[in-house]
């Protein structure tokens, strides 16, 4: 064969060979139920890793998913462990000096819950007056119960992850905790606190979107995450979702 013909076949072959598959790494937390759990043979499961799913599957690229712990978050994106956050991340003008945010593709209020004899009579900052808040550190809720329910006197205890905090609950080392309603509401009618906990009530003026962190400067992945979460909403996928976790809207 002349030297021609091999390397016009040699040509023929790369030109159908396919093209490698593109992958998005995706870091969730797994420790958040309902958004994000690990199932008994250690898989990641729950509302966000549906979310990430589903936009992996209407940009048409491959996704992996993969557990972080809460705090080292946002410092393994910026390390490029992975690409993008789905982890329940409330969208701060503090994190956006960190990170960039897509659309949010989901909103919550912040929401107290206590043992069901809880002395606890409310959400505003003198109900906890003396008593003992946990809530999971480097977030938005302790945040919130360090600027606001300290300052009016609480005892504020924090915690690497929500179950940690939810355990002291249960355990009567706290009078209660402070995180996302739906994460709470999950925890009191399916989780551990099914049978001794109760939601004390939304937190007024705490509602935050939700949104999906990637790295600065990276501008067309936040637009393709955009257009993704546009779509799914609109072609019902996201109600679809929704639907296997909540029995009202929390778009």
């Amino acid at each position: 064969m002349s030297k021609w013909l091999v390397s016009a076949a040699a040509a023929t072959i790369l030109m159908v060979a396919p093209a490698a598959a593109e992958t998005l790494k995706i870091a969730t937390e797994g420790a958040a139920p309902p958004f994000s759990t690990v199932t008994a043979d250690g898989k990641l499961a729950g509302f966000d890793v549906d979310i990430a799913n589903a936009l992996c599957a209407q940009m048409k690229i491959e996704c992996e998913i993969v557990a972080q712990d809460w705090d080292g978050m946002i410092p393994a994106l910026q390390a490029k462990k992975f690409d993008a956050i789905i982890a329940s991340m409330t969208i701060t003008e503090e994190r956006k000096k960190q990170v960039a945010f897509t659309n949010k593709y989901y909103s919550t209020p912040l929401a107290l819950a206590g043992l069901k004899d809880t002395t606890v009579t409310g959400t505003e900052p003198a109900a906890l007056e003396g008593k003992t808040l946990g809530a999971q550190g480097s977030t938005m809720q302790a945040t919130y119960a360090q600027d606001v329910y300290a300052k009016a006197g609480a005892d504020v205890k924090l915690y690497p992850t929500h179950e940690d905090a939810a355990t002291d609950l249960v355990n009567g080392r706290l009078d209660a905790i402070i995180t996302d309603k739906f994460v709470l509401v999950d925890w009191v009618k399916n989780g551990d606190g099914k049978d001794c906990c109760k939601v004390i009530g939304d937190v007024n003026g705490t509602e935050a979107q939700i949104g999906i962190a990637i790295r600065q400067g990276e501008d067309a992945l936040r637009e393709r995450f955009n257009a993704a979460i546009d779509a799914i909403v609109a072609d019902g996928t996201y109600k679809k979702v929704q639907d296997k976790y909540f029995d009202f809207d929390i778009y």
